[in-house]
């Protein structure tokens, strides 16, 4: 692909024009699900908790890039893990979107004046207990980062053609809760992309540029 197929842009073209099944129905046919059939069908019949997280890329014309965080090692869950900002849906939240720019604010302090909105992807089920819903949207220059130091250890930001490239997409597995456990791990110099983050940085390569 060209340089301009990763521009914030065309990625904002891209998810408002996804292709494929519907929305609630694609989630078991992306990213690590496939890998993971079988235990993620036994994983929807809990009683999972709604959360949201906003996947953001800079529109910046010489390099859109993708927003990360480093969680702090004193979380209850996913400690000193790379995630997408984000956190569970509140009750006073009106939808998955007002949810991911609220936590954005909090975790990063990112203006949610900043943030455009342009779709979601399929929602990804943790084995954690959550419903995962993933917020595509663009960020606008100008913004500041103010990480909350209680949950957040660093933010960064990575290339999205880096990120969009599926070389840079390896399979790992490990054993948890007892049963074999696979998932794609995308090393960024010295951070270690896994687990959900991954997952969802997967289902978006498939869902929009593969």
């Amino acid at each position: 692909m060209s340089a301009a197929s990763f521009s914030a842009s065309d990625f904002k073209r891209r998810a408002l024009d996804q292709l494929g099944a519907p929305l609630d129905q694609a989630w078991l046919d992306h990213g690590d699900h496939v890998l993971n059939r079988d235990s993620i069908l036994a994983l929807e019949q809990l009683q999972l908790k709604d959360a949201a997280v906003l996947v953001g890329v800079i529109d910046d014309p010489d390099e859109a890039r993708v927003i990360l965080t480093q969680r702090t090692t004193k979380l209850r869950k996913h400690a000193g893990q790379i995630a997408f900002p984000g956190g569970g849906i509140d009750e006073t939240d009106t939808s998955p979107e007002e949810a991911a720019l609220r936590e954005a604010h909090e975790e990063i302090g990112l203006d949610p004046c900043f943030v455009e909105t342009v779709g979601r992807l399929p929602h990804y089920l943790s084995g954690t207990g959550f419903r995962i819903q993933p917020v595509l949207s663009v960020i606008r220059p100008g913004f500041t980062i103010r990480p909350n130091p209680h949950e957040v250890e660093s933010v960064f930001e990575v290339p999205l053609a880096f990120l969009m490239d599926p070389a840079n997409h390896r399979q790992d597995s490990r054993m948890w809760q007892g049963a074999v456990r696979h998932f794609y791990v995308m090393p960024y110099g010295e951070r270690h992309i896994w687990g959900i983050t991954a997952g969802i940085i997967r289902t978006l390569y498939e869902r929009l540029y593969a």
